[in-house]
C-alpha cells in the first residue's frame, strides 16, 4: 500500500533534516563529505555534538516552519533529492548509537505532519523503525540506490548490485506448440479463484468511513451529513466484515457446485497495518482458514503467502538478516495449508520460504511462488535482493523437471510479476518464455482489480506466449464490490493441455446489498462472451489488446475499465484507459518500451 510503505522512509527523512537545519552552522563545511557514504572521525564527532544538542534548539530552529511546510508539499522528485543528501545522516545517526534523538525527532515528526494521522505515525514509527534502520546501515547500496528503490527515483538497472541472472538448464528450447481447442465433448475442471480477503474483525456498522487512516470503519461517530459505514461493507476505506466473508464463502458452497479444486492467493489480515503484532496476523490466519476447512470440508485449497500475513506487514526477512526471522509465520501456513488439503511432502519447503510444489492432477503440477521475496515493498530486499532462498532458481529447475517428464505446470502467487524488482521479473518472464510449452496458467492477486497482463517473445516481440490472470479481491478495499473469479479448465485426458478455456467473475453488489440488507450477488461477466473471444489463449488475449488499443475510447475498452473495477461505477477517461492498457501490456517491471505501441493520444 502507497501510503504506508513510504512512511517510516519519509519520517526518517524529515527526521534527518530537522537534525541537519538544527546542525547548520557545525555542518556547513562538513556537507561534502556527508554526502559521501563514509564520513571521517572528525565529522562524526562534529556531528554528534550538534545532535546532542539539538532537542534545546529543535522547537525555536528559525527553520522549523519552512520544514513543516516542506513535510507536507513534497513531490516525488524534491523527495529523492531530499533522499539523496539525508540518508547519509542517518548512517551517522545510527553509527553514533543517538536513538533516544532520532525516536524523539520522529515523534515530533508524527506530531506535526497533518496528513498522516497520530496514532497511525506512531504505531508505523513502531513497527518499523528498527527494520529500516538495520537496513539503512547493512544495505551495500550506496545512498542513491537505496533512494532509487524507496521512491522509484532512478532505474533500477543502473545499479549494478541489483542486478543478477538466474540460471537457464543448457537444453535446447523446444519448438513453441500453441495450444489447441479441445472437442466440445473432453472433459472439463473447475478451478475457484480466491484471493485478498482481508477480513476486519473490528469493523463496525454505522461508524466513520471516512477517518483519515489507511483503514477506517471501526470506530467512531460519523458527522451529521455524513453517512456511516454500512452492514456489509463499505466503498471508502474500508475491508470486509467477517460476516460479509462468510456470506460470500457460503454462497460460493450453495452455487458454485462443481468446482474441482481452488486457488488461494493471499492476503488474508485487515490493512490496519500500523497495529499488528504477529499474534494478530496468526488470529486472521487461522479463523479464516479454519473457516474454510468447515466450509469447504472435501476440497483442496492449493495455497500462495500475501504480503499482509507478516507482521510487519511487507517485511520477509532473507537468509542475510540474523535480527529477524519468519518461522513463526511459516509454521502456521504449513500446519494450516495442510489442513486445507496439501501434501504433507510440501511441509519441509514451506517451513524454508512459504514455496512448494505438488502434483494437482495426473500431468498437471502446480508451483506455488512466495512473491514477497521479490516485491520492492519488503525493505530487507535492500540489503540483498539476489534470489532470495534461490526460489526462483528453484521454479526454473520445476519446470524443467516438467518439460522432461511430459507435465503441465500452473504457477500461483500474490504479487503479479509485474510489480516485482526489476530484476527478478525480468528472470521470471525469461523463464516463461523458455518453458512457454509446459506452463499452461498463472495466476496471481495483491492488486484488487480485474487484470490480466501477456507475455511476449523475448526475440519476436508480436508473438504471444503466455497469459496471467490476476483475480479480484474479496475485500471492498478500496472502492470495489466483493468478488471471486470461477475458472473452466481443460480437463485430465491424454493430451490435455490444461490450459483455461474460460472465466466467470462473480461479484457482489455492495449497494444493492446495504439497501436490502441481504447481500446480493451477479455474474459480472464471462471472459469470452463479453470479450468476444474465440478462446483464452495467448493469441487471443494479444489480439484483443490490440483490438482495445485500436480504440481507446471505445465501448470495449470501457467495458474493461468497468470490469477493472468490479462494476463499481467510476469515470475513467482517455487517459485513463491508456494507462490501463499498459498494466495489461507490462508482464514485466521497468520495461520502457512494453507501452511504445499504444497511441500517445
Amino acid at each position: 500500500m502507497e501510503f504506508i510503505r513510504r512512511l517510516l522512509v519519509v519520517l526518517c527523512v524529515a527526521t534527518c533534516c530537522i537534525s541537519v537545519v538544527s546542525a547548520r552552522s557545525i555542518l556547513q563545511g562538513s556537507l561534502d563529505v556527508l554526502l559521501n557514504d563514509v564520513p571521517e572521525n572528525d565529522e562524526s564527532s562534529s556531528l554528534s555534538e550538534s545532535v546532542s544538542g539539538y532537542r534545546h534548539r529543535l522547537e525555536h530552529s528559525t527553520d522549523i516552519q519552512a520544514i513543516r511546510w516542506s513535510l507536507r508539499k513534497l513531490n516525488a522528485n524534491e523527495l529523492c533529492e531530499f533522499c539523496d543528501v539525508i540518508v547519509p545522516v542517518i548512517r551517522i545517526l545510527v553509527e553514533i548509537n543517538d536513538t533516544a534523538s532520532f525516536e524523539a525527532a520522529l515523534l515530533f515528526v508524527c506530531r506535526e505532519y497533518k496528513k498522516i494521522a497520530f496514532d497511525v505515525c506512531i504505531g508505523a514509527v513502531d513497527e518499523y523503525k528498527n527494520a529500516v534502520l538495520e537496513i539503512i546501515v547493512k544495505s551495500p547500496l550506496n545512498n542513491k540506490g537505496l533512494c532509487a528503490l524507496a521512491f522509484k527515483c532512478d532505474s533500477q538497472f543502473n545499479y549494478p548490485l541489483l542486478k543478477w541472472n538466474v540460471t537457464i538448464p543448457d537444453k535446447p528450447k523446444p519448438t513453441p506448440r500453441p495450444p489447441q481447442p479441445p472437442s466440445p465433448s473432453a472433459p472439463k475442471l473447475t478451478l475457484l479463484h480466491l484471493s485478498d480477503i482481508h477480513v476486519d474483525f473490528a469493523y463496525k456498522p454505522g461508524s466513520i468511513g471516512d477517518c483519515g487512516k489507511p483503514l477506517c470503519c471501526r470506530d467512531g461517530q460519523p458527522g451529521a451529513n455524513q453517512t456511516g459505514a454500512g452492514f456489509w461493507g463499505d466503498y471508502r476505506g474500508c475491508d470486509l466484515p467477517y460476516w460479509t466473508a462468510e456470506a460470500v464463502l457460503k454462497r460460493i458452497v450453495e452455487v458454485e457446485k462443481d468446482i474441482d479444486f481452488i486457488y488461494y492467493t493471499g492476503d488474508l489480515p485487515p490493512h490496519n497495518v500500523w497495529n499488528q503484532s504477529r499474534s494478530d496476523q496468526l488470529y486472521s490466519i487461522n479463523t479464516i482458514n479454519q473457516l474454510l476447512v468447515t466450509l469447504f470440508p472435501n476440497k483442496t485449497f492449493y495455497s500462495a503467502v500475501g504480503n499482509h500475513e507478516a507482521a510487519p506487514c511487507n517485511m520477509f526477512p532473507t537468509p542475510s538478516v540474523r535480527s529477524e526471522n519468519i518461522t513463526w509465520l511459516y509454521q502456521a501456513l504449513a500446519d494450516d495449508w495442510i489442513k486445507l488439503g496439501l501434501s504433507p511432502d510440501t511441509r519441509q519447503s514451506i517451513l524454508r520460504g512459504a514455496f512448494y510444489t505438488t502434483i494437482v492432477r495426473p500431468g498437471l503440477r502446480l508451483i506455488s511462488m512466495n512473491m514477497n521475496y521479490c516485491a520492492e515493498d519488503n525493505f530487507w530486499l535492500f540489503i540483498n535482493s539476489t534470489d532470495p532462498l534461490e526460489q526462483l532458481q528453484w521454479m526454473v529447475n520445476w519446470l524443467q523437471y516438467a518439460e522432461d517428464h511430459g507435465e503441465r505446470v500452473h504457477i500461483i502467487g500474490h504479487h503479479p510479476p509485474s510489480s516485482c524488482l526489476a530484476a527478478f521479473s525480468w528472470n521470471y518472464y525469461k523463464a516463461v518464455n523458455r518453458y512457454e510449452n509446459t506452463i499452461a496458467g498463472q495466476f496471481f492477486g495483491h492488486v484488487h482489480s480485474d487484470e490480466f497482463t501477456v507475455f511476449y517473445d523475448e526475440v519476436d516481440s508480436r508473438r504471444p506466449v503466455s497469459v496471467a490472470y490476476i483475480g479480484p479481491s474479496v475485500t471492498t478495499y478500496s472502492s470495489l464490490n466483493p468478488g471471486y473469479r470461477v475458472f473452466t479448465i481443460d480437463g485430465y485426458y491424454p493430451g490435455t493441455s490444461y490450459w483455461p478455456l474460460n472465466h466467470r467473475t462473480v461479484i457482489m453488489n455492495l449497494t444493492e446489498s446495504n439497501i436490502q440488507n441481504k447481500t446480493i450477488f451477479h455474474d459480472e461477466y464471462n471472459a469470452r462472451d463479453a470479450y468476444e473471444l474465440k478462446n483464452l489463449y495467448p493469441t487471443d488475449w494479444s489480439e484483443f489488446l490490440d483490438r482495445l488499443q485500436n480504440n481507446i475510447d471505445g465501448p470495449m475498452m470501457k467495458l474493461v475499465a468497468q470490469y477493472h473495477r468490479k462494476s463499481h461505477a467510476s469515470e475513467c477517461n482517455h487517459n485513463c484507459r491508456r494507462a490501463l492498457l499498459c498494466r495489461l501490456k507490462s508482464a514485466r517491471s521497468e520495461d520502457p518500451h512494453a507501452c511504445d505501441s499504444i497511441p500517445p493520444f
